[in-house]
């Protein structure tokens, strides 16, 4: 599989969050296929009853 450079701005109060930020979307891309991302971001934007039950099912 080939590798793909970004460069990115993270939007975060401070440099610390900005880079848990960072280290969370590298998992989720390394673990989720093109598809499942995407079907996710839409979720997150679009579906905000379901984004709240996946906040409370993960306790934030």
């Amino acid at each position: 599989m080939q590798k793909f450079t970004y460069k990115m701005e993270i939007t975060a109060k401070t440099e610390g969050e900005a880079n848990t930020k960072m280290k969370a979307l590298t998992v989720l891309a390394a673990k989720l296929n093109d598809k499942e991302l995407d079907k996710l971001a839409d979720i997150i934007k679009n579906d905000p009853v379901k984004t709240a039950m996946a906040k409370s099912a993960l306790g934030v």
